[in-house]
């Protein structure tokens, strides 16, 4: 049985509002000629087949979020609430925040008791990651009046404002500084989280802490845009917080409107790709933390072929150094599957991962399920295929030792294989 669902009446927006479910069935909706052909547009989303000519049966894709469709009469606000609670999607987030894809017109959202706190603790985790070797400095020219020598003397300016006065003096030096762009947009996401009302103790007093560590850093005068920042070496550690330190300044995010309506903007994830590039990442850290090496996610330097037109395109290869000559090869592969159970072709995929990248066994890591070995002979020898699961369910303050019991077993595997 399907419910029916009208649309309702906002004071202050009139656009439909059409809440559906990730994985759910089929629910009934009346839309008008002009809200039909709006959603029509977008298949991506969403399937839709028609009851009457007012009456349309709607059922979600494989994405979650909250976007803003179409114009005038037309518009739509369509939610996709994930299976997944929103503190384990935000955690996932925090691993891979180039898989979302924002839409810069604002949706509303009713208020959600977990929200906010999902989205702090997930900033807190991916800032404390980056600050775990502490804070990011880098040198800044600055430009000063100083009673002695620091850099050097700027002879035209000291000539032009203090002609034969001796002191002060006007220098340039490098200042070794944390007050750089980096720490700016962390500071500045930091201080816009504890201006949320009714924020929880626990990450308000984390929030806290990630201010006192930032101590020395410039605070962006109210409506500053966000501080620029390039993606490099140097500060690689932080591009995970940096990019949820962004979501959280985007526009009015987050901001209370009218004390019964929060501003968001339009936000649309898609998890199977999500899934893979946490797991890639995720995996990739406890990896390195655990045996070293070089973890590359979404390994695109293989080819099936022997002229390269097919690419192989595993989630993760971690790269071990080789005990004959200490070179970086290939020791680890895995692939994600955001599937509720194991297909074949799955295990041919990784068959073909294995046998091109020499490596004795591969590993498959579900997101439901139930884990298991699958030995498959070549040549001479066996291949192991091991499916391990990934339960999203648990809290995720519990994934990250998942994440670390899982980046074992795959040790474990390798080390016992003879690698």
């Amino acid at each position: 049985m399907t419910a029916r669902h009208t649309q309702p009446r906002h004071c202050r927006d009139t656009a439909l509002r059409v809440a559906l479910a990730e994985g759910g069935g089929w629910t009934s909706w009346d839309l008008t000629p002009a809200q039909a052909g709006t959603l029509a547009d977008h298949e991506r989303l969403l399937r839709m087949h028609p009851e009457t000519a007012t009456r349309w049966r709607l059922r979600a894709k494989d994405r979650v979020g909250s976007v803003r469709l179409g114009s005038g009469d037309g518009t739509v606000q369509l939610t996709i609430s994930p299976k997944v609670p929103v503190d384990r999607l935000l955690h996932l987030v925090s691993y891979a925040p180039d898989r979302i894809h924002f839409d810069p017109r604002p949706v509303a959202a009713d208020p959600c008791p977990d929200l906010l706190p999902a989205l702090a603790h997930a900033f807190v985790s991916a800032a404390d990651r980056a600050l775990l070797h502490g804070v990011l400095h880098d040198y800044r020219e600055t430009y000063d009046t100083l009673p002695v020598v620091r850099g050097r003397i700027r002879h035209a300016d000291q000539l032009r404002r203090r002609p034969g006065v001796p002191v002060p003096l006007e220098v340039v030096y490098d200042d070794h500084t944390p007050d750089i762009p980096e720490n700016r947009l962390l500071l500045a996401a930091t201080r816009r989280l504890l201006r949320v009302p009714g924020l929880d103790p626990a990450p308000r007093a984390a929030l806290q802490r990630l201010t006192a560590r930032l101590d020395g850093v410039q605070i962006l005068p109210a409506g500053s845009p966000a501080p620029r920042w390039t993606a490099d070496r140097r500060n690689a550690r932080y591009a995970h917080a940096l990019a949820l330190a962004e979501l959280v300044l985007r526009g009015a995010s987050y901001e209370l409107g009218d004390g019964r309506e929060i501003a968001v903007d339009g936000m649309l994830v898609t998890m199977w790709q999500l899934f893979e590039a946490y797991l890639a990442r995720a995996v990739g850290e406890a990896l390195r933390h655990r045996v070293g090496g070089r973890p590359e996610p979404q390994d695109r330097n293989f080819f099936l072929d022997t002229a390269g037109r097919h690419v192989l395109k595993p989630d993760l290869v971690h790269y071990l150094p080789s005990p004959r000559d200490g070179v970086l090869r290939q020791a680890v592969v895995l692939d994600a599957k955001f599937k509720t159970k194991p297909q074949r072709d799955d295990l041919y995929q990784m068959t073909a991962y294995c046998v091109r990248l020499g490596l004795a066994e591969g590993h498959l890591v579900y997101a439901s399920g139930r884990p298991g070995l699958v030995e498959v002979p070549v040549g001479e020898g066996t291949l192991s295929i091991w499916r391990h699961v990934l339960d999203l369910s648990r809290p995720w303050q519990d994934l990250a030792s998942d994440i670390a019991d899982l980046a074992e077993r795959m040790d474990t595997a390798r080390t016992a294989g003879g690698a």
